[in-house]
């Protein structure tokens, strides 16, 4: 591993996913500069994110499947006329 290319800055921080409130305690070199108070009664930099694991569809099985085949088949029929025979 090269010396010197990797920042030295690590520390606790607390990354909120502020859709629901979820907090996940991590070490990072991100500049914040708000703090929070974490589960553990400790005060921690707090970077804020819009969504997670824990609020993304993927990751919840809330995801809204897509009828791909209707959009092929509507868009082979609106063609068709200029298909080569």
């Amino acid at each position: 591993m090269k010396k010197g290319i990797h920042p030295e800055s690590y520390r606790l921080v607390v990354f909120k996913d502020m859709s629901n409130d979820n907090m996940i305690l991590t070490k990072s070199c991100a500049a914040t500069k708000e703090t929070v108070v974490y589960t553990d009664g400790n005060e921690y930099p707090v970077v804020k994110l819009e969504i997670s694991n824990t609020s993304h569809p993927y990751f919840t099985g809330k995801l809204k499947l897509v009828d791909t085949a209707g959009r092929v088949d509507k868009f082979m029929n609106k063609y068709k006329r200029y298909a080569k025979k």
